[in-house]
């Protein structure tokens, strides 16, 4: 995950995402031990909300970003699809410029989590969302959401693994630059 996580991130760079005068709350869905989230903060974020069905992962991920000194955190214990689609029932009433999504591959269907989080009210207008999925799902689509809320920009192969770099609702104040054609398949 060392050299994904390092292409996200050198990616996100490059589409701009944290930089100034952005303050950019992360939203790291399936955190694990939240290492997405802290690494966002690394870079700039200014708060970043962990989510993971596991108890044991919300309490890690809180501990590692507060270890390296970030205070604006905090973590939603539910699953994925339900933070996104019922935020208030979790005590999550943020809205985010950045949504990592890094599921097991085998436990999710993309259709279903991309349409919650195509629907989420969660998320600001020209939100950068990346779905992290395996190359055998083939490619995502270069839009998703029932109303094509989320339209592509990146989508890169890692080995197995693939990154789809999303924007909600561009809005064009944002220059993110959609590559739809990098979405045809590897």
């Amino acid at each position: 995950m060392g050299k994904v996580r390092e292409a996200l991130f050198s990616t996100l760079v490059s589409l701009g995402v944290f930089a100034a005068p952005r303050r950019v709350r992360a939203l790291d869905t399936f955190c694990g031990s939240g290492s997405v989230g802290v690494e966002a903060l690394s870079r700039g974020a200014a708060a970043a909300t962990f989510v993971d069905l596991s108890r044991d992962a919300c309490d890690v991920a809180l501990r590692n970003a507060r270890a390296c000194a970030f205070d604006d955190v905090e973590a939603i214990c539910a699953t994925a699809e339900d933070a996104l689609a019922t935020p208030a029932l979790h005590g999550g009433d943020r809205r985010f410029d950045l949504v990592t999504l890094t599921p097991p591959y085998e436990e999710v269907s993309y259709a279903d989590l991309a349409d919650r989080v195509a629907e989420s009210p969660l998320l600001n207008d020209d939100c950068v969302v990346v779905f992290e999925y395996p190359v055998e799902l083939g490619s995502l689509p270069p839009k998703l959401g029932s109303r094509d809320q989320l339209v592509g920009l990146r989508n890169r192969r890692y080995g197995r693994t693939v990154l789809g770099f999303y924007a909600y609702k561009p809005t064009g104040k944002v220059p993110l630059d959609p590559r739809p054609a990098e979405f045809e398949g590897f």
